[in-house]
């Protein structure tokens, strides 16, 4: 019994400590080229480039890159265009709503709520839709390369 009890407070335990991450793809739906690029433009998405920091500049110079921070707004409907991160990662910070993500390495759609912060490697290809009601406001910190890149 005693046993027991200290192994069901283990469990316990250990699912307050480490719960699953959300907004991320279930571990049985990651699957290579899952979700195939979509040519769907952009829709009732705002984006504004808040500040940015050159850093050629920076101890780290690196020549050619920009670190930014973007606010966007992504309304009812609206759509954030099929792009990649392969030379862009970036933290996507979900400030408002919910917004469905449509990754290359994922076989359903990953919801992301207010609160959340999305992770976007040298791996990530994507598109994003707000199937919502009301506008998503993202916080986009990135470190953009090709200054002609105008994905968002």
């Amino acid at each position: 019994m005693f046993l027991r009890s200290v192994l069901l407070s283990t469990v316990i335990g250990a699912n307050l400590i480490a719960p699953a991450i959300a907004g991320e793809c279930p571990a049985d739906k990651m699957r290579t080229d899952a979700t195939k690029p979509v040519t769907t433009a952009a829709k009732g998405v705002t984006d504004k480039v808040l500040s940015q920091i050159d850093l050629a500049g920076e101890k780290i110079a690196l020549k050619g890159h920009l670190m930014r921070v973007r606010r966007l707004e992504v309304q009812p409907g609206g759509i954030v265009p099929w792009h990649s991160h392969e030379d862009r990662p970036a933290l996507i910070y979900v400030v408002t709503g919910e917004i469905y993500e449509h990754a290359s390495n994922c076989a359903v759609p990953i919801l992301h709520k207010a609160g959340e912060v999305a992770r976007e490697t040298h791996a990530t290809a994507h598109w994003w839709k707000n199937d919502g009601k009301a506008p998503v406001v993202l916080l986009s910190f990135d470190i953009q390369h090709d200054p002609n890149d105008h994905n968002m």
